[in-house]
């Protein structure tokens, strides 16, 4: 009799401090979302869009041209809803491009900057930073906007298997993929949930919220920054700025938004 009374509180012992840990965690949850609402009202996140509207309008490069010609895939100049429906392939180039990409070539092509220069500077330095609020004005432009990817193009379609094999791969020195935190639901690591990015909603707060302000360490990430942070975090070689990889994966995320409004700009830990 004794013994079953003790396997009994045991378990009843067991059950109890499993439902406080799911509590507890709902309460941390539940505060966080509450401190992200009361930061947005302030988002630091508006000083780098008004940056990037200035420097999207200004005359710059060695050609002295503003980007207000810059074709994002709905036409010259047109800045809404472009963000929602990237990346894309693009003619011009002959490839598929993100945002961030995107306004390199056509930094490039229009002011007459040198996009491997801008490719290989360090985020958040020189033209890189410039390109980082440029993204956030433009992306901003989409917000609210539901996301819908094209896979109407050979290249797009061939882009997000690419990115889909290489969200499931496992590497590195310790054996991570990117399906290792967001591949399923109710992932957390510290005081952070993790989003399934394999489907929606999961991806309309993952994909669907970069650029973002980072409270953390009070800087504005871009996608292409936190796709080389995800890389460096599994271990892998970091990937080059506009690679095939961090776009293929834009693709495989992006698409999987698909409906889901974007949150852009949004707060992030």
């Amino acid at each position: 009799m004794k013994l079953h009374l003790t396997r009994g509180l045991l378990v009843s012992t067991a059950l109890a401090a499993g439902l406080g840990a799911a509590q507890a965690q709902d309460a941390t949850a539940e505060a966080i979302a509450k401190y992200r609402e009361m930061l947005q009202d302030g988002n630091p996140a508006e000083l780098y869009e008004m940056k990037g509207e200035e420097l999207w309008k200004q005359k710059r490069g060695p050609k002295n041209v503003s980007l207000e010609q810059c074709d994002l895939g709905k036409g010259p100049g047109v800045i809404k809803g472009a963000f929602v429906e990237l990346p894309r392939f693009f003619k011009d180039t002959g490839r598929v491009q993100d945002l961030e990409s995107r306004l390199v070539t056509c930094m490039e092509t229009l002011q007459g900057f040198d996009g491997a220069a801008i490719a290989k500077t360090p985020f958040r330095r020189g033209e890189m930073a410039n390109v980082t609020a440029l993204a956030t004005y433009v992306a901003t432009a989409s917000k609210g906007m539901e996301f819908n990817l094209p896979q109407s193009h050979p290249q797009e379609k061939l882009m997000f298997e690419a990115g889909k094999r290489m969200f499931f791969t496992r590497g590195g020195t310790h054996d991570f993929s990117c399906a290792s935190c967001h591949g399923s639901d109710d992932k957390r690591i510290r005081l952070q949930d993790l989003p399934n990015l394999t489907r929606n909603p999961g991806d309309g707060i993952g994909f669907a919220a970069w650029p973002a302000y980072r409270v953390s360490n009070a800087q504005m990430w871009s996608m292409q920054l936190r796709l080389h942070d995800c890389f460096r975090q599994q271990r892998f070689p970091e990937p080059k700025f506009g690679s095939d990889a961090t776009i293929a994966l834009g693709v495989y995320m992006g698409v999987n938004a698909k409906g889901a409004e974007s949150a852009v700009p949004a707060i992030k830990r």
